[in-house]
């Protein structure tokens, strides 16, 4: 399993229900959180073959954005 690691502009529990359903429509996502405490709000993204361009793709089409870490 892979982990990475992204500063978002996710800002509040509002936020994370909607980026929430995005990330768990995909299949190869086996865990996820973000941390709402860190300045850079920090999504935690674990998984099987996870790429860094379908999290970014899939953030951005719920209105977020996302920055490998």
């Amino acid at each position: 399993m892979e982990t990475l690691k992204f500063k978002t502009n996710i800002k509040c529990d509002g936020c994370i229900a909607k980026v929430g359903p995005v990330l768990d429509a995909d299949s190869s996502i086996e865990k996820w959180e973000v941390d709402l405490s860190h300045p850079d709000k920090i999504l935690t993204v674990s998984g099987e073959r996870i790429s860094e361009n379908l999290i970014k793709s899939a953030l951005k089409n719920a209105g977020y954005t996302a920055e490998l870490l």
